[in-house]
């Protein structure tokens, strides 16, 4: 009865000391976006990160406008925050990744003067947004482009105020205007007249972190009777640029493993969002943390450069090949060489063997020192080794020529 107690204590100890060793979740605090839609968004994104996940997000409880967001960031109030990529640089913001694509609307009350963009919003009352929003950006540029002064419309600060015209960011979504049945939407331009040096291709090229949009024809049903022509430009995922890398790099893996269950909640936003997402369009710096992710498949230095290692080892092989056939050649004309000193001076002793006239003995000797002779300035030129191979012909030549009676022989022909 005793072991019983002692087993459940041991089971507890261990399954106590297996979650003190369970990493624990980075907490990241999210700024809550200004729109609507990009608070569902943010909210949706928070909620759906679980136990499983490496990083928590937290959502701030007041939104604040883009701007403002990047203000909290960049001071620490907060850690991420999701914002337009059309905002202005700034050198301690970075960007983590691009979620999805927002979209410029410019919808108008149902019997305005939509023949161009001054009769548009010529006394009419206007809604685009908070200061320092990305729509609120681009009417500000519209209205300076056209030339329209402050008394020429009536900016209203919220929908609730009626407005005449509504210029907003904001993503594909058939509900947008769910609430405004009478509002059509003002196109740029016309789908065949894209790429063909319109004003809307000139915004594009002016503003790269932008893209041509055309909003298809039946998308909102009657507000939008016939295809849009607009513009652009990705909702980012932005941090502090000295956020831990490690910490980016995993809610990447975070948001990308969530990936199925976003698309489940918003296709139209995250089908297309893929792992090898493009940051080229970035208006801030990518966080190292992002770098790192982009490149977890990039061969490193090793193996970047391993096929030009083993072609330099290849040639290095070839070369102390080649250099030890040379060796061998040499050495072997070499022997070639004294092999005919060696010929000469046997055939010279067989002579002597015969030789019983004093005359032909003298010329036999006379031969076998010219050989000698002969051997040594090879030697001295190097095209002899004074190796064993000439000791023995010279021992070989002195033997003879002592067996022939010759004297007088130099001392040092018989000391090599």
């Amino acid at each position: 009865m005793l072991m019983r107690p002692v087993l459940l204590i041991l089971l507890l100890f261990v399954l106590l000391t297996i979650a003190s060793c369970a990493p624990d979740q980075e907490e990241l605090r999210l700024v809550t976006p200004f729109a609507p839609i990009d608070r569902a968004i943010a909210e949706d994104l928070s909620a759906l990160f679980d136990s499983n996940s490496a990083t928590r997000l937290i959502v701030t409880g007041s939104s604040l406008s883009e701007e403002a967001a990047l203000d909290a960031v960049a001071s620490g109030i907060a850690d991420i925050a999701l914002v337009s990529n059309s905002l202005p640089f700034r050198d301690n913001i970075a960007t983590v990744m691009p979620l999805y694509p927002t979209v410029l609307h410019i919808a108008y009350r149902e019997g305005r003067d939509a023949s161009s963009g001054t009769a548009l919003l010529d006394g009419a009352k206007i809604y685009a947004g908070p200061a320092g929003s990305a729509s609120r950006m681009v009417f500000d540029r519209i209205v300076n482009r056209i030339g329209l002064a402050a008394s020429d419309y009536d900016y209203v600060a919220d929908l609730t105020d009626h407005p005449d015209v509504v210029i907003i960011f904001a993503p594909i979504s058939p509900d947008l205007f769910v609430d405004y049945p009478d509002f059509r939407l003002f196109s740029l331009g016309s789908p065949e007249t894209i790429g063909m040096g319109t004003s809307i291709d000139a915004v594009v090229l002016l503003n790269p972190h932008f893209r041509l949009f055309i909003i298809p024809a039946g998308t909102y049903g009657k507000t939008t009777p016939e295809s849009v022509v607009t513009i652009a430009v990705d909702k980012i995922l932005v941090a502090r640029s000295d956020l831990d890398s490690s910490v980016v790099y995993d809610l990447i893996n975070d948001i990308l493993r969530l990936r199925p269950a976003l698309a489940a909640k918003r296709s139209g936003l995250f089908q297309q969002l893929s792992e090898d997402f493009d940051t080229s369009r970035s208006r801030f710096v990518l966080h190292a943390g992002t770098q790192a992710y982009l490149q977890r498949s990039a061969p490193t230095i090793y193996e970047r450069y391993s096929g030009v290692a083993e072609v330099a080892v290849t040639l290095i092989i070839a070369l102390f090949s080649l250099s030890l056939a040379g060796v061998r050649v040499f050495r072997m004309r070499r022997k070639n060489r004294i092999d005919r000193f060696y010929a000469a001076t046997i055939a010279l002793r067989k002579s002597a063997r015969n030789a019983t006239d004093i005359n032909e003995r003298k010329r036999l000797i006379a031969e076998i020192r010219r050989l000698q002779d002969e051997a040594f300035d090879l030697l001295v030129d190097e095209k002899l080794a004074a190796d064993e191979s000439f000791r023995i012909f010279i021992t070989l030549s002195n033997d003879v020529l002592q067996q022939m009676g010759a004297s007088g022989i130099d001392d040092h022909l018989s000391d090599v």
